[in-house]
């Protein structure tokens, strides 16, 4: 068997495990090593190599990396609650900043908790337990967490495609959490447990120094919306996957779209009030990829129409530089996501002299040249005419800095799903959102899914440096997250995700999205109709008749 590993290669006379591999191969990568790549797939320190394989090392820097760091984390935590507080259920339920918000259904946490929770995280540790991984059958795992208690992965392996699968045991306990794990508890040393009430969380490093807990940033405003979020959930009745399915099943499908539209409607009815009681005059909605900005922006307009005023939508895409003098990557592709890729000058002049009820040139951005258009549109509002400026660059201060606050109004939108495959295992915002954006730009960008995953890290990148940083300076913040997306949104991309062969670069992730799929029933075609033509999702699937698609 030859191995290869960072230029470096070996051959071996009988199977090793990849920890053996990477300690001959590339010793300095030890400590940093969290499994390997190998042909799309991550392999775990502790599997064994029988066959020539290239590995690549996977570390925190890695997204794959972090997933698998804190899925081995996770398991700690509830070991330690299984220990401290028998007979409570944690429920994990979305990021913040670098950490996991989670709480528990039974009770609120509080200091003397989450102490005796760290303490015990800590314990747990250094006895470096081993994460054992088993084969279960379905009928094995689902009698084991019925007498748990755990009914909703009970109710989800029901509807698993698949009659066997892997399960970690440790510390007696047996977990399942849909992806690679680490060899022993001994691994995931860098860790901070902090009260958050109603709930808790769990802070892990950042990619910048894995050796140590990030400092925890309050985001009190992205609490919020998730919390709206997870009220919605109690009104629809839909915590978990198996509650989705078994509504699908039920044939009640079509109810549940029509109450999560009424609830859109409502939220972006109340932020138009918002609006309207701020006397704003130049609204910037902002977000990352995928979020539904536009549709957002076009059903805003409405309910500002409703109010008795006109808005003008404009996008700040019109106001980017033309392509060759866009600033560049590290791979030398330019860098369409920074804020340089705009010409804010020439956005602050137009801004300026709109407020000022001035006449105004305007421009727009020809797409399929790549080049500022040589005619631009004359534009002067009326005071009836709020304007509405809809871009991933809406909330960064340099757009509006020195302007009167009082005539800006600053919306944060995102997908904040607060749907979970079950109570110990969350479906990303992040793996939602790549959902949306693989089926708009296969269905309306003639993109196929390998390219959509593949400019991704990019994409995420340029999130991370541009848009998340500001997100907290929003006047209001508004869930773009549909409790019944994933449904439909299968119809749409599980077949293009099989697709992808394992030699593709892509693959791991496409797999990812797979794993979330496998557990969701497709939506029906009566269902896909009760779909309104101004959902946010249509911008997506098709059939928005807000603007043509």
């Amino acid at each position: 068997m030859k191995i290869q590993m960072l230029k470096n290669e070996m051959v071996l006379s009988q199977p090793m495990t990849v920890k053996e591999i990477i300690t001959t191969l590339a010793p300095d990568m030890l400590p940093s090593a969290l499994g390997c790549f190998c042909g799309g797939r991550a392999l775990e320190l502790n599997e064994m190599i029988s066959e020539d394989c290239v590995l690549h090392p996977i570390t925190f820097q890695n997204e794959e990396g972090r997933r698998i760091y804190e899925r081995s984390l996770r398991f700690v935590m509830l070991l330690a609650a299984r220990r401290v507080l028998p007979g409570l259920h944690v429920r994990i339920e979305h990021s913040i900043g670098y950490g996991v918000y989670m709480r528990f259904l039974e009770q609120d946490a509080d200091e003397k908790i989450v102490s005796a929770l760290q303490r015990e995280m800590e314990k747990i540790v250094k006895e470096d337990l081993p994460f054992v991984k088993e084969q279960w059958s379905r009928e094995t795992a689902m009698d084991y967490f019925q007498k748990e208690g755990q009914w909703d992965k009970a109710r989800l392996l029901s509807y698993r495609p698949y009659d066997y699968f892997p399960v970690y045991l440790c510390g007696g306990m047996a977990e399942y959490f849909y992806g690679a794990m680490l060899p022993s508890t001994g691994y995931v040393k860098a860790f901070r447990l902090l009260l958050h009430a109603p709930g808790m969380v769990l802070q892990m490093p950042s990619p910048k120094d894995p050796q140590i807990p990030a400092p925890f940033v309050s985001r009190p405003k992205h609490l919020n919306a998730f919390r709206q979020s997870n009220r919605w959930c109690d009104i629809l009745g839909c915590m978990n996957a198996a509650d989705l399915n078994d509504m699908i099943v039920g044939g009640k499908l079509p109810d549940f779209i029509r109450v999560n539209e009424a609830l859109h409607d409502k939220s972006i009815s109340d932020i138009a009030d918002g609006i309207m009681e701020k006397g704003a005059r130049a609204i910037f909605v902002a977000g990352p990829s995928s979020s539904g900005k536009t549709t957002f922006s076009n059903r805003l307009l409405i309910h500002l129409r409703v109010l008795g005023l006109h808005p003008v939508l404009i996008s700040l895409d019109d106001f980017y530089l033309d392509r060759d003098l866009l600033p560049l990557e590290a791979d030398g592709k330019p860098d369409l996501e920074a804020l340089s890729a705009l010409d804010v000058p020439l956005l602050r002049k137009c801004l300026a002299s709109l407020l000022a009820g001035q006449e105004t040139l305007m421009p727009r951005f020809d797409f399929p040249t790549s080049k500022r258009a040589r005619e631009g549109y004359s534009l002067r509002l009326r005071p009836d005419q709020p304007l509405i400026l809809e871009g991933i660059h809406g909330l960064n201060p340099a757009l509006h800095e020195g302007f009167d606050p009082q005539l800006i109004a600053k919306i944060y939108i995102s997908e904040l799903t607060c749907l979970n495959l079950d109570h110990h295992n969350r479906i990303r915002t992040t793996d939602a959102r790549l959902l949306r954006r693989i089926v708009r730009d296969h269905q309306f960008r003639n993109t196929p899914p390998e390219e959509t995953l593949e400019m991704w890290n990019s994409v995420r990148r340029g999130e991370e440096k541009w848009i998340f940083p500001y997100q907290e300076q929003a006047d209001f913040v508004f869930n773009s997250a549909l409790h019944y997306e994933l449904p439909v949104l299968k119809n749409y991309a599980y077949e293009l995700l099989k697709k992808i062969p394992p030699e593709n670069p892509v693959y791991l992730s496409s797999r990812r999205l797979l794993k979330i799929l496998h557990y969701i029933l497709p939506a029906t075609e009566e269902s896909l109709r009760d779909i309104p033509p101004l959902s946010l999702l249509r911008e997506f699937i098709g059939g928005c008749t807000l603007y043509g698609k």
